[in-house]
Order: C-alpha cells, then sequence, then structure tokens
C-alpha cells in the first residue's frame, strides 16, 4: 500500500579529504554515505532519531535496494545538497529518490529502497504509526 509522497529534504554537507581520492575527487561509494547521511537527517527532522527509535520500538530500518547513476563528479571543499524524495511509503518499506548537487550541477541520482525490520530477527515488520504518520504529512 503506498501513502502520499511528502515534500523534497534537503542536507548540506561539506566534501573533505577522506571523500576523495588522491586527485580530490569524491569516491564513487561516498555517494552511498552521503545518501545514508541525508535520509539519517530527513528522519531526524521528521522527529525520529535513528538510535531513538530502535530503543522505543525494538525496529530499525535496513537498506535492501540501492541503484545510483554517476554524473559527475564532485570535489574537495565542494559543498552538496543532497535530497531526500520519498517515491513509495509503504506499511514495512520505503521507496525514495535521492540526489546529490552541487550549486546547478546534478551530480549523483539515485533510488534507495529501505525495509522496517525486527532488531532482533531482522525479519520485515510494520514501520511505526508515528513515524509514518511525520513523514506522509
Amino acid at each position: 500500500m503506498s501513502l502520499p509522497r511528502t515534500a523534497r529534504f534537503t542536507h548540506l554537507l561539506r566534501v573533505y579529504w577522506e571523500d576523495t581520492d588522491a586527485g580530490g575527487i569524491v569516491f564513487y561509494a561516498n555517494y552511498l554515505k552521503f545518501f545514508e547521511r541525508a535520509r539519517t537527517e530527513w528522519l531526524r527532522h521528521a522527529g525520529h532519531g535513528q538510535q531513538a527509535m530502535v530503543d522505543r520500538t525494538g525496529t530499525m530500518f535496513v537498506v535492501t535496494d540501492s541503484r545510483l547513476r554517476y554524473l559527475k563528479p564532485a570535489r574537495l571543499d565542494d559543498q552538496l545538497q543532497v535530497t531526500v524524495e520519498p517515491v513509495e511509503i509503504g506499511r514495512a518499506r520505503i521507496r525514495v529518490k535521492q540526489q546529490a548537487w552541487c550549486g546547478d550541477s546534478l551530480l549523483c541520482e539515485g533510488e534507495i529502497a529501505i525495509a522496517c525490520v525486527d532488531r532482533g530477527t531482522f525479519r520485515p515488520c510494520r514501520i511505526p504509526n508515528d513515524i509514518l504518520e511525520s513523514i506522509t504529512e
């Protein structure tokens, strides 16, 4: 079941030395880290820290699928705008579109699917209602 989409969320971050290769270009796998940080801040902005979710409900989110397309390189010291835009929100799974921008240049884009699982068994479970409500408003 899909619930209504929510607005796009943007997280700003700076490219540090540790994010780059010897040429000062962001290592391709680090876009996954940037996207993870943006999703974490998206949830925090909605009022839900991930550790608090685990502690309170015994559930957590895990990535089940990721597809990225690389368009242009980010470089050392660039300031990036990393977006999160829900595409599909179900009872146990969320699919989001994410993009990394530097100014007006789209650098990387992709879709990430995350599932809510029980922290002990890693079996899929329903996303807690308060979280569903806050990300679909």
